[in-house]
This record gives structure tokens, sequence and C-alpha cells, in this order.
């Protein structure tokens, strides 16, 4: 196949997906073969500003969302995690949860495919060079079409504020 075929099938298949996401109508069946799409393109991906801290960045996410009323839902330290099981050499990856919670209810009860994206999540991730990301599923890719007027525009609330959240980390705003 070349290399134009290959963007082509690759572009068909992300489409698919989305409309999956769109609000199509879902049939479980594990037996089916699996997407596969560029996991990348379905990100938004900053980097810290240069000499800004990790815990700086970790600070500066938490004071935004609690400005907005977002609420830091959890915590997981995986990489605290992988050392305490005896790995060795452990790059950061952290990942902060983020909800807002009445918002997320009405998703969820528009399309119960979106109780797989909740909470929100943002991961602070070190690089093999020591550089620090933090990193989100870009959660425009999310929105249905189909969607009433009045939760699109909760919806359009929570996207402004995650990526003032995830903007705010990687610049230290406070």
């Amino acid at each position: 196949m070349d290399s134009h075929s290959s963007k082509l099938l690759n572009g068909l298949i992300f489409g698919l997906f989305l409309l999956l996401l769109a609000g199509a109508p879902i049939q479980a069946n594990a037996e089916k073969a699996p997407m596969h799409l560029d996991i990348s393109a379905t990100v938004i991906t900053l980097p810290l500003a240069p000499g800004l801290s990790p815990s700086d960045a970790v600070q500066s996410m938490k004071l935004r969302a609690n400005f907005l009323n977002f609420k830091l839902v959890a915590e997981q330290p995986l990489s605290a995690q992988v050392k305490a099981m005896g790995r060795k050499n452990v790059r950061t990856l952290d990942i902060y949860q983020f909800c807002k919670p009445d918002v997320a209810y009405d998703m969820v009860q528009f399309n119960i495919a979106y109780a797989a994206y909740l909470p929100c999540r943002i991961a602070l991730v070190e690089d093999a060079h020591g550089k620090y990301y933090l990193t989100m599923l870009n959660p425009k890719l999310l929105l249905s079409p189909n969607m009433p007027p009045a939760l699109k525009k909760q919806a359009d609330d929570v996207i402004n504020g995650l990526m003032q959240i995830i903007k705010a980390g990687a610049e230290g705003a406070l």
C-alpha cells in the first residue's frame, strides 16, 4: 500500500472513530477487530516552560482548577507506584483527574459512552531526556453534533476550563 492510500485509510478509520464518539449507536462485540488510529492525534501535549518545576506546574493546575470550580477528584502518582514495585530509573508519570460533577453526570445521561472518558485527566510526563510535558485527551474530539444546545454549552465551558488548566500548568501561571 502506498503512502497516499495509507493516509486515506487512516483518515477514514479516524473519521469512523469520531462518528462513534459523536453518538452513533454502539454495539458491544469483543470479537470484532479493534480500530487503530494515531493515538498522538487524539491528545493535546504542552511542554513545561523553561525553568518551571513539575511541582510548580501541578500547583498552578490545581489553583486554576479551583478558581474555575473544577474538582480535583484524584491524583495517581504512577511513577511512585512503579518505584515501590522495585523498578529502577523510573521517570515521572503522574495523573491528575479534574471534574465538574454536574456536567459529567449530564454528559453520561446524554450518552453512556462519555462515562469511559471521565473524569478528565491531565498527565505530567517526563521524557527520556528529562523534559516534562502535560498531556490530555483533546476533549473537542468528543463533542457530539446531536447534543442539546444547553449541554453543548456546558461541554464547551468544560473544554475551555480544561484548556485553561493545562496552559496554566505548562506556563506556571497562577
